[in-house]
């Protein structure tokens, strides 16, 4: 998950950020290089939590 995620979000925020410039794919790469890791810490850290979350949240609502 934090694989697809991250992959998305920083293709999306360099286009944002450069535009289709040349040199794009680099820029990404480095974005997603520095983004991986931290996006996996996360998800691993919050994800059982929000988990937990959103079953408490989806019992209520049926």
């Amino acid at each position: 998950m934090s694989f697809v995620l991250c992959f998305l979000m920083t293709v999306w925020i360099t286009f944002i950020n450069l535009g289709a410039v040349e040199g794009f794919f680099m820029n990404w790469a480095r974005a997603f290089l520095f983004a991986w890791p931290v996006a996996w810490l996360i998800s691993f850290s919050f994800g059982p939590k929000i988990a937990a979350i959103a079953q408490k949240l989806c019992k209520q609502t049926t």
